[in-house]
């Protein structure tokens, strides 16, 4: 029972500055990924790149991995609020980094930067969700943060568009140094001391070495000249995640379930289903505002809301099906992976050759599927862990995605490059090559929906 003096709402003018913090914290990193989208076509226009196109969001997606494994450890030697204010200060870093990139190496290694900070930042204000609110408040506080990805949705291509038509791309990230300096601030004074414990956790530093080197040599293979190393460098990028997993099963200090490479399993098909998804289709948000701003002369802030449909297309049939019972669980875990298979067909033909609505459309397809499975593919995923590897198995499934984002970004990136991309969307390339740049990834989506075939029947 509650006590008379527990407040029992948000907006309690106790929690609510608690609640703004935290909706801050989960913004920085929610909104990122679009805004960047929307600009990217920008930056590589002024200060060139666009060889490294994807590395702008690999880098981005694979700090952020090794940010969230070792956030716990960092909580636990430094504190939840001094840890909290110093990946702040490193997200306003990079920021401040990529905003003053003068080329496209620094501005990767800013994107880098960013990501390690937000990645921390995001993980920590999970965790300081039980320090800042009561528990009768817990599940209304996950509920309503799941607002801000929904509002990120909104606005991440507004801003981003904004910044881009005014000719100002570094302004969008000079607005996120701003609230990231707000954020730090903030923590230093809302955030309760707590006591150190560096004794605790170990950071599973094998796995993210090899997660590391293996993305980098993906990324790699689209920034030589030769065929050949291209090849062997997308062949040891194949082996660095391979040897992950493997030395993820022969370690105590795991990255993922040990679980997580046994396809006999529902935790590795679940995990599977999640990486083959999104790497098969993050193609579309790294390389999709640049086809749609040259093929069709948009402008930024429209390339950016033809992208957000996917998002958005998430966001709804989240919300739709969110409250289904667990026993209808195999049903929407198939029929998403199908959707997803079927949009990311769509959204090819469509990028390549289609007109701005059928794009739009094409991506909201591909976004639905996401939201019809989501939830319920993590739900059989954790489920399938053993008692005492569950909270690891939560925590893999973002993990795995981010994986499949960065492994597939650098594909894409990759990819492109050798299609003849390198210095920006040739438009008489677009209609053939450009169709099969986005068509390469799709075997990917079909592992995803065999992957969840056999997890949709796996009890």
């Amino acid at each position: 029972m509650t006590s008379p003096a527990t407040p029992t709402r948000l907006v309690d003018k106790a929690l609510a500055p608690r609640f703004a913090l935290l909706c801050l914290g989960i913004w920085l990193n929610a909104a990122d990924t679009l805004v960047t989208a929307t600009i990217m076509p920008s930056v590589a226009r002024e200060i060139g790149g666009y060889q490294y196109f994807g590395w702008s969001v690999a880098a981005y997606l694979t700090g952020s991995i090794v940010a969230g494994a070792c956030s716990g450890k960092l909580s636990l030697a430094l504190g939840l609020r001094t840890a909290t204010a110093l990946t702040g200060l490193v997200y306003a870093i990079g920021c401040a980094m990529s905003a003053l990139a003068p080329e496209f190496v620094t501005f990767i290694l800013g994107r880098l930067i960013q990501g390690l900070g937000a990645g921390a930042v995001v993980a920590l204000c999970y965790v300081a969700i039980t320090a800042l609110f009561p528990e009768s408040l817990w599940p209304r506080v996950y509920g309503a943060v799941a607002g801000v990805w929904g509002a990120a949705t909104l606005l991440g291509p507004l801003l981003g568009g904004l910044f881009a038509a005014a000719g100002f791309w570094r302004g969008a990230f000079w607005m996120f140094v701003i609230q990231a300096v707000i954020f730090v601030g903030a923590v230093l004074v809302m955030l309760p001391a707590s006591q150190r414990d560096a004794g605790k956790g170990r950071i599973p530093t094998l796995q993210l070495v090899l997660l590391v080197v293996g993305v980098s040599l993906i990324g790699g293979a689209g920034v030589v000249a030769s065929p050949l190393w291209a090849m062997a460098l997308a062949v040891g990028g194949i082996a660095g995640m391979a040897a992950m997993l493997a030395a993820n099963t022969r370690t105590h200090d795991r990255l993922l379930p040990k679980s997580a490479a046994d396809l006999r399993t529902a935790t590795g098909l679940g995990l599977l289903t999640i990486f083959a998804c999104e790497a098969a289709v993050i193609g579309f948000t790294v390389y999709g505002p640049a086809f749609i701003q040259a093929r069709h002369h948009a402008s930024p802030l429209t390339a950016g809301y033809v992208t957000g449909a996917i998002a958005a297309g998430w966001t709804l049939c989240a919300m739709v099906f969110g409250h289904t019972p667990a026993e209808k669980d195999g049903r929407l875990v198939r029929l998403g992976a199908g959707v997803i298979l079927l949009g990311a067909l769509a959204s090819a033909w469509a990028v390549a050759r289609g007109s701005l609505i059928e794009i739009a459309l094409a991506f909201a397809v591909l976004g639905c599927g996401f939201g019809l499975a989501h939830a319920f593919i993590a739900r059989r995923t954790i489920a399938g862990a053993p008692s005492d590897e569950q909270a690891m198995a939560s925590s893999a499934v973002p993990t795995a995605q981010l994986i499949g984002g960065a492994a597939g970004s650098a594909g894409a990136g990759a990819m492109a490059n050798v299609l003849g991309f390198s210095h920006g969307i040739d438009l008489s390339l677009a209609p053939t090559n450009g169709l099969i740049l986005f068509a390469a990834f799709t075997p990917l989506a079909v592992v995803g929906f065999w992957a969840a075939w056999r997890l949709g029947r796996n009890a």
